[in-house]
């Protein structure tokens, strides 16, 4: 491959998608603020370049790969990584679009172009590279970020200008999220009521109630105890903060979802650091 790529954020998901690329043969620069998951990362790839820093990894690259926790670290990193005029940001984080649009406006007028491309499926998904992206920018630019973006994911979906891609994956993470809620409530009641909570599990997906919670979830996750999809509450949380705070903006009421903001909040608060299918425990705790 001839695109040399910088990668910032080597976490649950950066981790292997940063291997796709460095298998794939490009040449890969990486970065993250933990030293030990960069040892860890170029021990398991050693053609991988170790960066001390952002700055350092995007020196000559034609590619700045960013998959980080949020918008606000995105700027961060992208601003001290010093980008010059002909190189391109691209955002695979689940950041805030009206914040990616205001980043991209300001980055295009020193001559870099940005396209926002995150991706849904977890970590499992990210380490077969089958992740469905959302890309969102002007058609040159995803175009030129299609190599990289083919070695990451089974489906790629133009969503539109800058900012489109966030903004569909902020509203994905709402739609699953209040799935995910309705489908523990209901487990709870039938539990309640002495159905079985695998028989009932079973009925929703063979009827009109299934969906990718009660399909890879329900008993994946939250019957079999294991609570560990590998997506974090507090990013749930996060990423439905972002789906209100774009409602709002765009003066859309959405009082669904400001309830399920409200309720995943308070769960995140109360379980920090517990993976996203722990909601169930927290509903199942209200009546304690």
């Amino acid at each position: 491959m001839a695109l040399t790529i910088a990668f910032a954020g080597l976490g649950m998901m950066g981790r292997p998608m940063a291997g796709h690329l460095a298998r794939a043969g490009f040449s890969l620069r990486v970065a993250d603020a933990s030293h030990a998951m960069l040892d860890a990362f170029c021990t398991e790839h050693p053609t991988a370049v170790r960066c001390a820093n952002v700055a350092e990894a995007a020196r000559g690259a034609d590619i700045l790969v960013t998959m980080l926790p949020n918008g606000a670290i995105v700027r961060e990193v992208a601003l001290a990584a010093g980008l010059q005029s002909g190189q391109m940001l691209l955002d695979m984080s689940s950041s805030a679009p009206m914040g990616t649009r205001a980043l991209g406006e300001e980055l295009a007028k020193r001559g870099i172009e940005m396209v926002d491309a995150p991706v849904s499926g977890g970590v499992s998904k990210a380490k077969d590279a089958t992740l469905a992206i959302m890309a969102g920018g002007r058609p040159e630019p995803v175009e030129r970020a299609r190599p990289v973006l083919e070695k990451l994911g089974a489906k790629i979906i133009l969503t539109g200008p800058l900012g489109s891609g966030h903004a569909m994956k902020a509203l994905n993470n709402y739609v699953s999220a209040a799935g995910l809620a309705a489908a523990a409530e209901a487990l709870l009641v039938a539990r309640a009521f002495g159905l079985d909570p695998a028989v009932m599990t079973d009925v929703l997906n063979a009827s009109s109630g299934r969906n990718n919670s009660t399909e890879s979830k329900l008993k994946q996750h939250i019957l079999s105890g294991k609570f560990a999809s590998g997506f974090a509450i507090d990013l749930m949380a996060k990423d439905l903060a972002t789906a209100g705070d774009l409602a709002r903006a765009l003066n859309v009421p959405v009082p669904l979802a400001e309830e399920t903001i409200a309720l995943w909040k308070d769960a995140a608060t109360s379980l920090p650091g517990a993976d996203h299918t722990a909601i169930f425990s927290f509903l199942d705790s209200l009546k304690k």
